[in-house]
């Protein structure tokens, strides 16, 4: 497998999760702006969409989309408990987390990382951050991961969007759950081999 990524961008989600699974696996880092791979070729022809993370398959194939590609790692290596069994209430959890990270939190950054975004948009997601992070503040009260004890890809997802607050303007001290799974998250090998890689660590 190659996982397309951009350092310390949502790509740092799947390549945690790659570290957790212990699959082989190798990286390739692309230029979002000029849409070149570190090898030199067009990202536009190995994906379509222009963005990352993508991750291509053995089979030739390429998977795309953040939630989907951590469940497909996690699915490769089942005896690592990166996600609950398919089919299971709890492998809807983590969907359900999945989905709001992805939508609620996730997309909530997007305009202080566009330059064409004014002071008004911002002040929305902002507000929109603060609520959204109380909430999982309050969703993780007694607990170590979104799921319970278990780590999974939900929470590496969590910790690569939380890394971000810093450029938000925003900051997790003001939410103890949260500051206390990120530097728990932070603390695990995987994560510190995908940063170190990333050249984050």
């Amino acid at each position: 497998m190659k996982l397309y990524f951009k350092p310390g961008a949502c790509s740092l989600s799947p390549h945690i999760a790659l570290e957790e699974s212990g699959l082989p696996y190798e990286t390739e880092s692309v230029d979002l702006k000029t849409k070149v791979t570190a090898s030199g070729a067009d990202f536009w022809k190995s994906n379509p969409k222009g963005y990352v993370p993508a991750l291509l398959l053995d089979s030739g194939e390429l998977l795309t989309e953040g939630a989907a590609i951590v469940q497909y790692i996690a699915d490769q290596a089942p005896q690592k408990k990166l996600a609950p069994a398919n089919g299971t209430i709890e492998r809807y959890r983590l969907q359900s987390w999945l989905n709001f990270i992805g939508t609620e939190l996730h997309k909530s950054c997007s305009p202080f990382f566009n330059p064409a975004s004014g002071k008004e948009w911002k002040e929305i997601a902002g507000a929109n951050l603060e609520r959204r992070l109380g909430y999982v503040n309050e969703q993780i009260d007694g607990k170590s991961y979104l799921l319970g004890e278990d780590f999974s890809v939900a929470d590496g997802y969590l910790f690569t969007v939380l890394s971000w607050m810093k450029f938000v303007g925003i900051d997790l001290a003001k939410w103890p759950n949260l500051s206390a799974f990120q530097a728990r998250v932070a603390a695990r090998p995987a994560v510190q081999a995908a940063l170190k890689a990333e050249g984050l660590a």
